[in-house]
C-alpha cells in the first residue's frame, strides 16, 4: 500500500516540477477577466479593473470549505512573497454571513484583501462551481490560469505561474 502512495506522490511531484497538473487546472479560459467591484472586509470598495498593471490572483473561498481553509496559509505566503513585485491576491468570500468570513480570515492570519460576495454575483459572473476556485490574471487583465479545488502541493504550481506572469 505504501508503494502505491509513494508512486502517486512521486507522480504529483513530477507533475508539479513540469508545471502541469491536469486535475489542478481547468480548461484555459480566454479573454479579459470580467470586471467587478466588491466591498472588502474593512469596508472599502475594491474594483478589479483598478488592479491593471499587476498580476492578480482571485481566490473564491468559503468558511465551510475545509480545503479553502487549508489553502489560506499557503496563499498568504505567496501574497507576502510577491506583493512587492506587482502581485495582488484577492480572496472573494461567498458566505452569506460576512461577519463569519471576517472572523475566519482573521483567525487564519490572512493579510491579503478579503472581498465579500454574499449575494454571489461575482461567483456567478465567473461561473464558480467548486470551492476553492482560483484564477490568475495577467497585467493586461486577461485570465491566464484557472484552478478548481485544492490539494496539498497546488501552491507550488501557483508559485510557478505567478513568477512566470510577473516576468512578462
Amino acid at each position: 500500500m505504501s508503494t502505491h502512495f509513494d508512486q502517486r506522490r512521486g507522480l504529483l511531484g513530477a507533475a508539479l516540477a513540469a508545471g502541469t497538473l491536469g486535475t489542478a487546472t481547468a480548461a484555459m479560459p480566454t479573454g479579459n477577466a470580467p470586471d467587478f467591484t466588491l466591498r472588502t472586509a474593512d469596508g472599502k470598495n475594491l474594483r478589479l479593473q483598478e488592479q491593471r498593471g499587476r498580476v492578480v490572483m482571485v481566490n473564491f473561498w468559503a468558511t465551510w470549505c475545509a480545503p479553502c481553509r487549508q489553502e489560506m496559509p499557503h496563499l498568504n505566503r505567496l501574497y507576502e512573497k510577491y506583493r512587492g513585485s506587482g502581485f495582488v491576491l484577492l480572496g472573494v468570500n461567498v458566505d452569506d454571513d460576512a461577519g463569519n468570513a471576517i472572523v475566519t480570515a482573521t483567525k487564519l492570519g490572512v493579510t491579503f484583501p478579503v472581498l465579500l460576495d454574499a449575494e454571489k454575483k461575482v461567483s456567478k459572473l465567473y461561473d464558480v462551481n467548486s470551492m476553492p476556485s482560483t484564477l490568475l490574471i495577467d497585467r493586461d487583465g486577461k485570465v491566464r490560469h484557472l484552478h478548481r479545488g485544492y490539494r496539498e502541493g497546488f501552491e507550488l504550481l501557483y508559485d510557478q505561474q505567478i513568477r512566470a506572469l510577473l516576468k512578462e
